[in-house]
């Protein structure tokens, strides 16, 4: 209700200085969107009189039961119960507000950010949760260590990446994901790709190009600079981009390379009488008797077949291979 007041507000005094005209358009704004609201526990002591006295978090024990339930709770104040309010929408009046500057001083500005945009699909309503915060604090720290360690490696990285390899094909794949995730506003799955997005890079570095590398981290810390533009900032100059590509703030965003979606290996569940037993990996373009070969040569086959020959083999093209024995 609040976007939509401001809303109200500004199209008032629009359409106002068109009348007057002051201004040759109708409408403020083209596109409204109305973002879900942060909630968090409240607690309160009845007064008397129909009054109540509301209880910031930090002010109250709370007991949990073997679930993790609140099933009650006493302030720490003078160890005498308060009433659990239930989860609702942040407000000074229920003293249940989240003080920024205090996550920022615990935290830093960038987890703030990360976790409010981690919290959930921006259209609905999140319950705020400290866990969560340090959850995010712990993905940016990762994303910082990790950028340490491959410092050495970017800064000498030769050229651009191209072609196709394990990682630019992950790396690419996710950055289509989390490009269409941006213009559609699911800022919860944005976070979530970049998570994904440190794994893939985090898994493949060892096995990896420097150029690969270096094309895959200069990705992650783009589509990352919206929700933290601190530690993303810092990597950015400390790697090296900066001198080569320019200030952070000013970069392209990055495209996918098609050529890098190519497959050239593919990996096939591989079952045995039915049950899956592990998987084989082999070209993009394997014909059936290479598959065929590949899932009888496989040592999970040979493990779990037992000495028993294959009776049947039946191939789902791009998904698992069975070996009926």
């Amino acid at each position: 209700e609040h976007a939509v007041l401001h809303l109200l507000y500004a199209r008032f005094w629009t359409k106002a200085m068109r009348d007057l005209g002051l201004v040759s358009f109708d409408e403020p704004f083209k596109n409204l969107f109305t973002q879900g609201m942060l909630l968090n526990e409240c607690y309160y002591r009845d007064e008397g009189d129909g009054k109540k006295r509301w209880y910031y978090p930090n002010e109250v024990e709370v007991r949990h039961d073997e679930r993790g339930h609140p099933v009650g709770a006493t302030a720490r104040s003078d160890g005498l119960p308060v009433m659990l309010g239930g989860i609702e929408k942040m407000s000074k009046s229920k003293n249940n507000v989240v003080e920024p500057r205090d996550i920022i001083a615990r935290f830093g500005a960038d987890t703030a950010r990360v976790f409010t945009m981690f919290a959930g699909p921006p259209d609905q309503s999140a319950a705020w949760s400290d866990s969560g915060a340090e959850g995010s604090f712990r993905f940016l720290r990762r994303l910082w260590s990790f950028g340490v360690r491959q410092a050495a490696r970017v800064r000498a990285a030769p050229g651009t990446a191209s072609g196709a390899d394990p990682l630019r094909l992950e790396v690419h794949g996710l950055l289509g994901q989390i490009s269409h995730d941006y213009e559609r506003l699911q800022y919860n799955t944005v976070i979530s790709g970049a998570m994904k997005l440190l794994n893939a890079l985090e898994d493949g570095a060892a096995a990896a190009s420097d150029a690969s590398l270096r094309e895959g981290l200069g990705i992650l810390l783009r589509v990352l600079y919206p929700a933290a533009p601190h530690i993303t900032h810092a990597l950015w100059s400390e790697l090296g981009y900066a001198a080569a590509d320019g200030d952070l703030v000013c970069a392209a965003w990055p495209q996918v390379d098609e050529a890098a979606l190519v497959r050239t290996e593919i990996e096939l569940v591989l079952q045995v009488a039915g049950k899956t037993r592990g998987a084989i990996r082999v070209p993009a373009d394997a014909s059936r008797a290479v598959i065929e070969a590949a899932a009888l040569a496989s040592p999970d086959f040979a493990r779990f077949a037992e000495g028993r020959a294959a009776k049947k083999i039946v191939i789902v093209p791009g998904r698992l291979v069975n070996v009926v024995v």
